[in-house]
């Protein structure tokens, strides 16, 4: 194969907006002894890419930043030293380049792609397109890092809550019907909650509708409340799932959507006389992403990602402005 010499990339030269978005092309270096070079088939975008894009998200950026930490791709060079990997895997990055195991540092916080960093490779499982397999690597091993792995797996017979039907929300709801838990689902919209009810969530649960969710929540488990809740939304819902959550449940934190500002709620004395656990999920490892593959290969059909639009490269700024919207189900895709 002839290597190209150059290649085209979205970067920022300012933050404030997606919009100060610049396409340009750039000279492509080859592969060091221990590197390999992989051509990106397609990326999936994360409601942190926004905040990335209007600085809002926590920790160092890098100047000139290319966006994104979600890929899929094929291995087209490796350098003389490396072994594991051979022109034309398919692989996509961990979220973490140094998050191999459990351990969670400092300095591996700061080796997230798309953020700390520009650009550990895992293979992505044989069904799945570029696109489905792109949306993996934060979304998916959030979810599986907070239901099926982490200190206290779920287990069939098990409750789960899931907020909203964005792409961790999904996967959360489809991996917690592979374990054999019974999900409810909440969305503002209706037609989202037909999507959720037709991937295996039982019972769903309209918030505009129903402002006091966490009461419908404990009549659907007969007073009970849930084992686990998945909490996206964050302060501004944090205190109706600590109400929703049964003595000695564990609630898992993985991001604050609704308003990364609002002011935490005063539930302290909830969490701590119902002896709730409390978890806050950012994303998982290498061998987390590794053992998610094989759980998802195994339960093909029932893990498959969900897309809501795919985009072409060149749109990358309407991509980001249909994120933005929030009125997708699952993954917004853009395709090199």
């Amino acid at each position: 194969m002839v290597l190209p010499s150059t290649t085209r990339q979205w970067f920022y030269p300012r933050f404030g907006s997606y919009n100060e978005l610049v396409l340009h092309e750039v000279p492509m270096a080859l592969p060091k002894a221990n590197e390999v070079l992989v051509k990106t088939h397609a990326v999936s975008l994360q409601y942190r890419d926004l905040m990335i894009a209007n600085k809002l998200y926590p920790g160092h950026l890098q100047e000139n930043l290319v966006p994104c930490s979600d890929m899929a791709g094929e291995v087209i060079a490796v350098g003389a030293d490396v072994k594991e990997w051979h022109v034309g895997d398919r692989v996509a990055a961990n979220f973490f380049a140094d998050k191999l195991h459990d351990e969670y540092t400092q300095e591996i916080r700061e080796s997230a792609f798309g953020g700390a960093l520009q650009g550990s490779l895992v293979r992505i499982p044989a069904h799945l397109s570029y696109e489905e397999a792109s949306t993996l690597p934060c979304a998916a091993v959030t979810a599986y890092n907070a239901f099926l792995s982490g200190f206290e797996p779920i287990k069939a017979g098990d409750t789960i809550l899931v907020q909203g039907t964005g792409g961790v929300s999904i996967f959360a709801l489809q991996f917690a019907v592979v374990a054999g838990a019974t999900v409810i689902a909440t969305s503002s919209d209706n037609e989202k909650l037909k999507v959720a009810t037709r991937l295996g969530a039982k019972h769903v649960i309209n918030y505009k509708t129903t402002p006091a969710w966490d009461k419908e929540v404990l009549r659907l488990t007969n007073g009970r409340g849930v084992d686990r809740v998945i909490e996206v939304a964050g302060n501004v819902t944090l205190e109706r799932s600590v109400a929703s959550t049964r003595y000695g449940g564990s609630i898992d934190i993985i991001g604050a959507v609704a308003d990364v500002n609002a002011s935490p709620p005063n539930t302290i004395f909830d969490i701590l006389f119902k002896g709730l656990n409390i978890r806050g999920i950012h994303v998982g490892s290498v061998q987390q992403f590794k053992d998610m593959n094989r759980m998802i290969e195994a339960n093909a059909e029932a893990t498959r990602p969900v897309i809501d639009r795919v985009f072409p490269f060149e749109e990358a700024k309407a991509a980001f402005a249909h994120m933005k919207g929030q009125t997708h189900v699952g993954k917004v895709v853009i395709k090199l």
